[in-house]
């Protein structure tokens, strides 16, 4: 039976569970006892919530406190001994694994660049993409001002530029991709993956990005209400190649990420972060329960990409 999450703005600020922190320990009747606190990246929050109520089932005796606010709290949150599990959606920095970060990665996914579906040159856009380069003009150095900047086809309006004001994942995975760092994303800054969605949704010739599943609609897999996926001219010919050509859907999307066809960055890795002095039994078994086959097999249903066997047991050796 298939599994989605159901994405909810109110749902992203709230716990799934409030219960007191009780200690953690194994009793042979009662089996696993204790509470796991995560927080961290919007990209895995809602996948999380799923696995961890799968979890519950078999282990009545543990709850979970999850909270959303982006890969920099989660990792923050994690390394302060705030949370038991930081949810992070980029590349862990030196200086955080200096400080004892510990990663475990259990999903891919992948950033994509959005706009209105309302906007005038849809089709235009569908069938050129923009390049790595045009994308830089954009996000990075403000070469371009209006649509038309990049293409006399296009419409000679400002192109409304929005970003993460918080220290995001997603943000930081397109920033690279573009040869730069969050700070460096120019543009009007929104808080989260639903506000930014929401932001673009609202205003006819905006550009931003978002992570997959707060774009496309899990049932239909095709991108949602007034959301629109932007194509990468990969090689920069000015129109999209056939092989370069899977937006369509989200199945062949994460299809195309999955087999290195969408580059990386913007795809990338999703991954647990625990403190490398607090891996005990309880951590590890619910680590060990999200790379089982049933709880991967969640993953390309939600918008996400599952480890293949050989990526998985390199993650699970290190538990």
């Amino acid at each position: 039976m298939r599994k989605y999450v159901i994405h909810s703005i109110l749902l992203l600020f709230l716990a799934v569970s409030c219960a007191p922190k009780v200690k953690e320990g194994y009793d042979e009747k009662k089996g696993f006892v204790g509470t796991i606190s995560i927080s961290g990246a919007f990209a895995l929050y809602p996948i999380v919530v799923l696995w961890s109520e799968d979890f519950k089932k078999i282990h009545p005796n543990v709850r979970f406190n999850i909270s959303a606010g982006g890969a920099g709290k989660g990792i923050s949150d994690v390394l302060s001994n705030m949370v038991d599990i930081g949810l992070v959606s980029r590349d862990l920095h030196a200086q955080e694994l200096t400080r004892g970060a510990f990663p475990v990665h259990v999903a891919k996914d992948a950033v994509v660049g959005t706009f209105n579906a309302s906007h005038p040159n849809y089709d235009i856009l569908m069938q050129r993409g923009l390049s790595q380069q045009e994308l830089i003009g954009v996000f990075v150095k403000n070469r371009y001002r209006l649509w038309s900047d990049i293409d006399r086809r296009l419409v000679r309006e400002p192109i409304e530029v929005y970003v993460r004001s918080d220290a995001a994942g997603a943000a930081e995975t397109w920033a690279k991709f573009l040869g730069e760092r969050q700070e460096g994303l120019k543009g009007v800054g929104i808080f989260g993956d639903p506000g930014l969605a929401q932001a673009i949704k609202d205003k006819p010739f905006a550009l931003g990005f978002n992570n997959l599943n707060y774009v496309f609609d899990l049932k239909t897999k095709k991108t949602a209400t007034g959301l629109a996926v932007l194509p990468i001219d990969i090689d920069g010919n000015g129109e999209l190649d056939r092989d370069e050509n899977f937006y369509d859907s989200l199945d062949s999307l994460t299809s195309a990420v999955a087999t290195n066809r969408y580059p990386s960055p913007p795809a990338r890795d999703l991954t647990f972060v625990i403190h490398k002095d607090k891996k005990t039994k309880l951590l590890t078994e619910f680590i060990r329960f999200v790379l089982e086959k049933e709880q991967q097999g969640y993953l390309l249903d939600n918008g996400y990409v599952p480890l293949n066997n050989e990526l998985k047991q390199i993650e699970l050796n290190k538990l």
